[in-house]
């Protein structure tokens, strides 16, 4: 057989330790190597000299377990989950919560100053985030025939759109219940929603799954992971509800985690338990979007986790895998999650930057024509779109689910855009349909 690609760490018992023999590293070894890496045995190993390898973990292992939280979740064997917060990822989490409550959200906010930008914003970037969880899952449909379908709101094609679908209803939906307690109702609505009409590995959208014949695979197609036996479930996934409902803000000498990490925690427990026969990972990143809105972290509707995932599926298994396979540590995974939110804020940055440059390109045209101040926010944009793309075609109801607006606002703002001959109509059996001329720029500038 062949040698499994995360070897397991070296078993850990405080009341064990021989201080004779692991206080000689005290000095040279912390928790987190020099470039504070919170190294797993699999990596560590390989840096150190391999005759005391055992014994430099170990006094590495005495000084993580001193840091060590515990949490009240415990594996299938009856083993509890913690997790440190060593300072190269206490300086992360810090930098988290900092951007979550509004260095970046003040960027959004600029670009999205009322109602209507702000709607626009948020529902753009859940179609991005619908998109990129889809293809972590191995849909194939390109991104802008998926936000095509999306924005039209034209039944999916396939399942892979019809995957894309779901995830934009279900990150909606976890939205919509943000300020609900968790229930095994509320995990089975967001699995429901995930798997509609879908039918990868006899998935039944709703229902746990009823066997033991899920498991997940390395890069090497051994067993990595071996989820708990199908009639735990739904006892285990009460106890975590019980966990997600607990106050945890450290009032009244309560225990104090972050909201961040428990969100964290959160995602990961879904993926441990693999509860149904597909669906996991697209449920369990709702569920973590559910926690942080539901903590007042509204910056999350503008963040796309899974695009960073989706670059690094690897990076992703490793730290579920490491967690695994060194006595339910965490911090290996909230770690990895850091860091991926860290750089998803500056990929919004980036995104926010594009979108703000691309907008002002048409309002410094506007400005300079006979439209100067005749146009409101969401006709600005649908030109913007228009100029991008000659040809486009707009509805009544796509802009009206676009914008948040009603339909018959949505109807008036496109039929100014066709007295101003910047969009034209045609039909299509009754309903009436928008398109952006190819000579649009040239009539904005009144050439």
């Amino acid at each position: 057989m062949a040698k499994p690609s995360v070897e397991r760490a070296p078993a850990f018992e405080l009341s064990k330790v021989d201080y004779e023999k692991i206080g000689k590293y005290f000095d040279q070894y912390n928790a987190t190597d020099d470039q504070g890496r919170y190294l797993h045995w699999n990596l560590l190993k390989w840096r150190v000299p391999t005759a005391e390898a055992r014994d430099i973990w170990a006094a590495i292992k005495f000084k993580r377990t001193l840091q060590m939280k515990y949490v009240p979740i415990t594996c299938d064997k009856g083993n509890l989950f913690s997790y440190s917060i060593p300072h190269s990822m206490e300086a992360k989490l810090h930098k988290v919560i900092q951007v979550a409550g509004g260095s970046v959200g003040a960027v959004a906010g600029s670009v999205a100053s009322d109602r209507i930008q702000r709607k626009f914003l948020v529902s753009s970037l859940i179609m991005e985030e619908a998109i990129t969880s889809a293809q972590l899952e191995g849909a194939s449909t390109t991104r802008e025939v998926a936000k095509k379908m999306l924005e039209e709101e034209r039944e999916p094609m396939d399942e892979d759109e019809r995957m894309i679908l779901n995830n934009f209803f279900l990150l909606k939906h976890a939205d919509k219940t943000s300020k609900n307690d968790l229930t095994l109702d509320l995990i089975l609505e967001f699995h429901r929603i995930a798997t509609h009409l879908t039918t990868e590995n006899n998935v039944v959208p709703g229902e746990f799954r009823g066997d033991n014949g899920i498991y997940v695979e390395d890069d090497r197609g051994e067993i990595a992971h071996q989820p708990p036996c199908f009639n735990k479930i739904p006892e285990r996934l009460q106890l975590l509800c019980e966990f997600a409902n607990k106050d945890h803000s450290g009032m009244n000498g309560g225990t104090f985690i972050p909201p961040v990490i428990k969100a964290i925690i959160l995602h990961f427990m879904i993926g441990y338990e693999h509860p149904f026969r597909d669906g996991n990972g697209r449920t369990a990143r709702a569920l973590f979007y559910w926690y942080m809105l539901k903590n007042g972290y509204e910056l999350f509707k503008y963040v796309s986790i899974s695009k960073l995932l989706k670059d690094d599926p690897k990076g992703y298994g490793l730290s579920y895998m490491y967690t695994e396979k060194d006595q339910n540590d965490l911090t290996y995974f909230i770690d990895f999650q850091l860091d991926t939110i860290l750089a998803s804020f500056e990929e919004l940055e980036q995104y926010l930057k594009t979108k703000t440059e691309e907008f002002n390109e048409v309002l410094q045209i506007l400005e300079n024509s006979r439209f100067s101040g005749e146009l409101n926010f969401v006709q600005k944009d649908l030109i913007k779109k228009g100029t991008k793309e000659p040809g486009r075609v707009f509805t009544v109801k796509e802009v009206a689910s676009s914008y948040g607006i009603a339909e018959n606002t949505s109807r008036g703002y496109l039929n100014k855009l066709v007295g101003q001959k910047l969009l034209l109509p045609t039909k299509d059996g009754r309903t009436v349909l928008y398109f952006a001329p190819s000579d649009l720029m040239k009539r904005l500038k009144g050439d």
